[in-house]
């Protein structure tokens, strides 16, 4: 009697262990539902805040574009324009004149494809590398700036000696920059020898007849 009181007893307590593991589990599976379904709609609506920037953003870049090709086209219509000439910019070419009891008449000019504007009024001329060689200006004449371009030249006169002394040192080339520091000035052939002793150059010019150096 005993025996089947006690298997009827543990049966039952089997019983209520396997109802209550079966409750356990319901409740865990309701509660991960739960969150999964409470993890989808925070993903859904995620989804939505993210979608309204990006339509937005998509508009402000057009319009960013928009800009930026407004810029380009003004810097465009700029290229080329506006720089200051340098001494490997211009070809230079050297003749002999006889006004003014002699002097070098040079000529600048752009070379191909350059328009640049002598924003220097008169160019740094001197004979050799010594101090005695560096002409002085005598301000004559010259124009500020100068643009050239295409055909247009400008026009600067030197005289190698102003003075009336038979002294003088023979120089073949004359040295020119656009700047005292231009890292790149022109040597140039002199169509014949100088006799120089305290030269004098006159400023950048576009008509040559100002170009013709003489002291005051």
């Amino acid at each position: 009697m005993r025996t089947r009181l006690a298997t009827r007893s543990a049966r039952l307590v089997l019983a209520a262990a396997a109802v209550t593991a079966l409750a356990a589990t319901s409740t865990a599976c309701s509660a991960d539902d739960a969150a999964d379904a409470k993890s989808s709609s925070a993903s859904s609506a995620g989804k939505d805040a993210s979608g309204s920037p990006s339509t937005s953003g998509s508009g402000s870049g057009d319009s960013s574009n928009s800009e930026v090709k407004t810029n380009d086209s003004a810097d465009g219509a700029k290229s080329g324009y506006g720089q200051s000439c340098g001494t490997n910019d211009l070809d230079f070419t050297v003749t002999s004149e006889t006004q003014a009891g002699g002097y070098y008449l040079v000529t600048a000019k752009a070379k191909s494809g350059i328009t640049c504007y002598l924003d220097v009024n008169t160019p740094s001329v001197s004979f050799g590398s010594g101090a005695d060689g560096l002409a002085s200006p005598v301000g004559q004449g010259g124009e500020d700036p100068i643009k050239l371009s295409g055909s247009t030249v400008a026009f600067t006169g030197i005289s190698p000696k102003s003075t009336n002394s038979d002294g003088g040192k023979e120089f073949e080339n004359v040295i020119i920059a656009i700047t005292n520091d231009d890292p790149d000035p022109a040597e140039l052939k002199l169509p014949d020898t100088a006799t120089v002793d305290k030269p004098i150059v006159t400023n950048w010019a576009t008509d040559r007849g100002e170009a013709v150096p003489a002291i005051a």
